[in-house]
């Protein structure tokens, strides 16, 4: 069974432009014969291609709101990205009860989730018994981009479940309380800004798989509006604060945890050469590092509606008259503090593997480099390889033809033409 990914390809709309090859982090596209692939393995559901593709021939794919008939019993998970898509929103109560008028039976924040996780790293980091500095495991494309090309950095990657995953955990066991229903007829549902967050957990890296369904930001988006507008004075409660509500965008898990010592950085090219300098020790010392693939965090994500810079703005407005924490971990004994720890290491999947006998690998290798030094070292992409030293790898592979360079093939010709 393949893995799944949420970041797929239309090949029918699909016109071979290689924008996509370029920009894709970890080189997991490829055009051949005029059409694009993408290379399953390597690919970390970042969204990039889906920004940037001209013809949207890349899409992301995720559940459908028909998936909620499947269950007696449903709950929303919104991230708290979802509240900044909203024009003139006085309370997030109106969200909330907005999502229980389309569906669902109950809501639990992911942003009041955000905030015990909040809690638990700070205690944590107290005890200074962590690697510095600690990289953050909220943006599931960063965690994937550290596994294919960091492995170094595994060990530094946070140990505490992501806000989404204690959300569900803590949902499920309110509604199992609460309804007395079975936990197969209470379905989860998460509303995702983004793809990674739909792959990560559709096919969990390390832990068990927390949620029934990811629904997508938009889709939800459309149908809150009409709902909303229905409703004079809100029922729900929040349980989310400032704290919370900060994590939908860049640096609002770094600055909760009140050290001085922290860095974030947005946009998957700025996260990729933190982690070189990471892996470079150049960064030891600096407490805690929160990277997204997004621009502007969670609120950049592909499957919002708002522009993100509007949305980050907007999340700031909503700030202003909220608490700064609504919840705290004593108000959840449901769950102890070793469950929300992720119960495995994330492991190491490289993104090329040459041969499993070292000396076969030794020879691939340089195979490699003999082949690249016959490339003219441009990195144009015509080949449809997003680089000359890629080109060489998928020739040595056998996956492409060093006749698949216009450069060399323009060469060859004016050099038979010239006898």
């Amino acid at each position: 069974m393949s893995e799944f990914h949420s970041v797929t390809l239309d090949s029918d709309k699909c016109r071979g432009c290689i924008n996509c090859v370029k920009r894709c982090p970890t080189e997991a596209i490829r055009v051949k014969n005029g059409k694009a692939f993408i290379i399953s393995d390597r690919c970390i559901d970042c969204g990039e291609c889906i920004r940037i593709c001209p013809h949207h021939a890349k899409k992301a794919v995720y559940d459908k709101m028909s998936e909620l008939d499947r269950f007696e019993y449903c709950v929303a998970l919104p991230a708290p990205s979802l509240y900044a898509q909203f024009n003139n929103l006085e309370s997030i109560d109106y969200v909330l009860d907005g999502l229980k008028k389309i569906g669902f039976d109950d809501v639990f924040e992911v942003a009041g989730a955000a905030e015990l996780v909040s809690e638990m790293t700070r205690d944590m980091m107290k005890n200074g018994d962590y690697p510095r500095p600690l990289i953050s495991n909220a943006c599931p494309a960063i965690v994937k981009l550290v596994k294919v090309r960091f492995p170094k950095l595994l060990p530094h990657l946070h140990n505490v479940l992501p806000p989404v995953e204690v959300a569900a955990k803590l949902a499920r066991v309110r509604a199992v309380r609460e309804t007395g229903l079975p936990s197969e007829k209470i379905g989860i549902f998460f509303i995702s800004p983004c793809p990674a967050k739909v792959t990560a957990l559709h096919h969990p890296a390390v832990d068990e798989k927390v949620v029934d369904g990811v629904l997508s930001a938009s889709e939800v988006y459309m149908a809150l509006l009409p709902a909303m507008k229905e409703i004079d004075k809100p029922q729900s409660e929040q349980i989310s604060g400032i704290t919370g509500i900060s994590w939908s965008y860049t640096g609002g898990e770094a600055t909760a945890l009140l050290l001085p010592r922290y860095l974030a950085a947005d946009g998957i090219e700025n996260a990729i050469k933190i982690l070189d300098e990471i892996e470079n020790e150049k960064l030891s010392d600096i407490d805690f590092v929160e990277l997204d693939a997004c621009f502007s965090g969670c609120v950049g994500g592909c499957l919002n509606i708002e522009n993100p810079y509007i949305a980050k703005t907007k999340v700031r407005n909503l700030r202003k008259y909220q608490p700064v924490a609504a919840s705290r971990l004593s108000d959840f004994p449901e769950l102890s503090r070793e469950q929300l720890l992720s119960k495995g290491e994330v492991e190491y999947n490289p993104a090329l593997e040459l041969a499993d006998d070292p000396k076969k690998a030794m020879e691939i290798m340089m195979r490699i480099a003999q082949i690249e030094e016959k490339l003219p070292g441009i990195d144009c992409a015509a080949c449809g390889s997003p680089s000359c030293a890629c080109f060489a790898q998928d020739v040595a592979l056998g996956k492409s033809k060093m006749s698949d360079c216009m450069i060399i093939m323009k060469k060859e010709l004016r050099d038979i033409l010239a006898d």
